[in-house]
Order: structure tokens, then sequence, then C-alpha cells
């Protein structure tokens, strides 16, 4: 990776594109820090910090947005209105017959795909910054040391109605910004906008990960040193094992028949088919970790239960993310929608079909209704291997926390650590992309 940039580097055009990233990445990050009107960003800092740092949903937002959400800043929302609008389109795409026309239209197909995805995200986001002055006008009530709404206190009509505006307009702003600087690096820059930026948003949480691991060395050395170098060294080795399953395949071998039209000789190459280990990436995560935020989202608008007893008192404590319940539901569901979303992605019958009409087939394996069930069964067992594998890499944060509590607030591991390692990977492969299309010779050298 690192010989890939330093090539990068060397070609003029190139350089240009990664400065150009690089802006935009520093812009992203000082959008980050710029504070929202009419809210005081302490007193939402100290509640994010204990009711987002077990491993839910809320810590998982906080975390992909470089921690702007903690500070209700601008960039609060940043990329998740366009990633939620992302998938639901890929969904509906599969489910709605004029979507699935439209995508395979082509380059102009996915332009129109493309218009309706980002009308979805401002709608997203327009209901999530909604949502999110909610739970922050549930604070008002709860916060003891100072109201986080400052309009509120004066008044419940007009100022704070107005107050409320310029709070949702100010975050779906700032997510419309964000989606801007994405397509202006997709565009500009390296590519890939919107990854470049979810990895610098979650880069931007590990240095305030390794500060923690300082100060918690220097305050009690004799539990912390030895507890830090393990955590680090567990990061660098879970890496590497996410570098490995993200590169495995499993190459089914497919031989084309031979075919002679007059002299010459057609087909009889030999070839594969390679099925991603990861052919989801985090999506199952995501869908699983949506799912299990809804308890979440009732117990931050219903309130913390006050009796130790009851139905609501027991729901809370079941969806908790500090019991085991929590993770045996949570690891379950990405299994789950693992093979959910593998389904919607690979479709065997289809594959079986092209083959056949190519004169190609898997040695051993009969055409048509074998062939699509050999491959089923490959996919079947690939993806539970996949699965199991996401599920290990999601819990690993809320088994940390369950053993220390000091350690709940880090957001290095995890689902954390396999997106910024995708990211940066995709990334690497694009680079090596221009440098290819830079150092080709062409037809005629």
């Amino acid at each position: 990776m690192f010989q890939t940039l330093r090539k990068a580097w060397g070609v003029p055009e190139i350089r240009k594109k990664i400065l150009y990233t690089l802006f935009m990445i520093i812009l992203f990050r000082f959008g980050c820090a710029v504070a929202v009107p009419y809210l005081n960003s302490d007193v939402v800092k100290t509640w994010m910090d204990t009711k987002a740092s077990d491993g839910g949903f809320l810590d998982y937002m906080n975390t992909i947005t470089g921690g702007a959400m903690s500070q209700a800043t601008m960039f609060s929302l940043s990329i998740t209105p366009f990633i939620n609008a992302s998938i639901i389109m890929q969904l509906l795409t599969y489910a709605l017959p004029p979507l699935e026309r439209m995508r395979d239209e082509g380059e102009e197909g996915r332009k129109k795909i493309d218009k309706i995805t980002a009308f979805v995200a401002m709608v997203l986001a327009v209901v999530m910054s909604y949502g999110y002055y909610l739970i922050l006008k549930r604070m008002n009530v709860d916060a003891e040391d100072g109201r986080v709404l400052h309009a509120l206190k004066y008044s419940s009509g007009g100022e704070g109605a107005f107050a409320a505006f310029v709070i949702i307009a100010c975050f779906v702003a700032g997510a419309l910004i964000v989606v801007w600087m994405g397509n202006r690096i997709s565009d500009k820059g390296i590519g890939n906008g919107i990854s470049v930026l979810l990895f610098a948003g979650i880069a931007a949480r590990f240095p305030t990960d390794a500060a923690l691991l300082v100060k918690l060395t220097k305050d009690n050395p004799s539990k912390y040193l030895f507890v830090s170098l393990g955590y680090l060294l567990f990061i660098i080795a879970e890496i590497a094992f996410i570098v490995f399953m993200n590169e495995a395949e499993r190459r089914i071998p497919i031989q084309y028949a031979k075919r002679v039209v007059g002299r010459k000789q057609y087909g009889g190459q030999k070839t594969h088919i390679p099925i991603k280990v990861i052919m989801s990436g985090v999506m199952p995560i995501i869908f699983a970790m949506s799912f299990m935020s809804l308890p979440q989202t009732i117990q931050l608008f219903a309130g913390e239960p006050t009796k130790t007893s009851g139905f609501y008192y027991h729901f809370c404590k079941f969806f908790s993310t500090r019991n085991w319940s929590y993770a045996a539901i949570y690891f379950l569901l990405i299994i789950a929608f693992n093979y959910f979303y593998v389904s919607i992605q690979y479709n065997p019958v289809e594959i079986a079909n092209n083959l056949r009409q190519s004169n190609g087939g898997i040695p051993g394996i009969r055409p048509g209704k074998p062939t699509s069930d050999y491959i089923q069964r490959v996919l079947n067992k690939i993806s539970l291997v996949g699965a199991i594998f996401l599920g290990i890499i999601a819990v690993i944060p809320i088994f940390i926390s369950m053993a220390d509590e000091q350690l709940r607030s880090l957001s290095m591991g995890g689902t954390t650590i396999l997106i910024a390692v995708s990211v940066a990977l995709e990334t690497t492969r694009t680079l090596e992309s221009h440098l290819m299309m830079r150092h080709h010779k062409g037809f005629l050298q």
C-alpha cells in the first residue's frame, strides 16, 4: 500500500488528486468542529459519554461521524443519511421492477438511480435531524447541570420553534454538504468520496482511543500497562486477519467447450468464478445494528425504567448492551442478514444459465439445475464462514466493555476497523488503477 502511495505521488496528475482529497478531508474535519446555535455542546458530550460508549447504535453513529455527534456540531449526521439511502435503494432495486429496469439501462439508468438516492438521503437527513433534535430536547429535561437547548428555557412558543428550526436546518445542511464533498472527491479526487470521508471520520477517533490508553496506563500502570500492550497487539492481529479474510475467495473452476468455425478454433479456455468470503462487506452488521437499536431508541424516548420489576424493566435489561443476551441476538442477526444480503446479490440460477449459453460448465457437474445447486451449496458454505467472521468482529467491542468498564469508550475494534481496512484496500486498488492507466503503453508502441 505504501509503495502504491509513493508511486502515485510521483505522478503529477495523481498528486493533484491526492492533494484535492486531503483538502476536502481537512474541510470535513473543520465542519465537525463547527458548533450548532442554541446547543450546549458540553452537556451533549457529557450525556453521549454515558449513552454512546457501550458498542451500541449511538456508539457506532458517533464513531463513523468522527465524534461530531457527541459534540452536536454541523456534521453530526455526517454521511449516515446517504449510507442509509444507498442501502434502501440497493434493496429496492432488487424488489421493484421499475428500479431493476432502470439499473439495467447502463450509465443513464445509474444516473437516475443516483438522483433518486440523493433525494431519499435528503428526506432521511430531515427525519434523522428531527429525531436527534427530539433526543436533545429530552436531554433538556434530564440534564442536571444545565439545559441543552438554551432557547427552550426562555419560551416554549415562538422562540423555541425558531430554535428547533435552526438546529434541524443546520443538521440537514451539514449532511448535504458532506454528500457534496464526497461527490467532489469522486469527481476531482482519487475517487470513492463517501468511503474516504467515512474512513476520515473513523480515523479521527483513533488518537482519542490512544490518549485514553495512555491515561489509564499512567493512572494505574500495574493493571493497564499490559492491558494496553495486549490491546494494541490484538488490534494489529485483528487488522491482519481482516485483510486476510477480505481478500480470501473461493474459486469455482470453469471450462469452456471447444468450437471449430472454419479453420479457427474457439473456446477451450479454463477460468474460474471468484466468490469472496466477505462478499456482503459490513452491510449485515449495519442491518443487525439498526434492528438492535430499536429497543435503545424506545428507551431514549420513554426514559429509563423507574422500577426494578415489570415488563419494561426486563425488556430494557434483556436488550442492554451490557447483557450476554444482546451479544447473542446481535450475533445471530448478523448471520441471518449475511445470508439475506448474499441471496439478493448472487443468483445461482442466472449464473448457471449464463454458463450454459456461453458453452461453459463446471468440470464434473452437469449444466442446468445441477450447476445452480452446486453453486448454491458453495455459497451456503462460504456465507456461513463469512457470517461467523463478521459476527465475531462485531461482538468484540461488547465483550471488551463487559470485561472492563474503563475500556467501554474505545472505538478501535470490530466494525470500525473492518470499515477502515476495507476502505483503505479499496482506495489502494483505485490508485493502482490510476497508475495502470497512466503507464499503459497503448496500441501504437
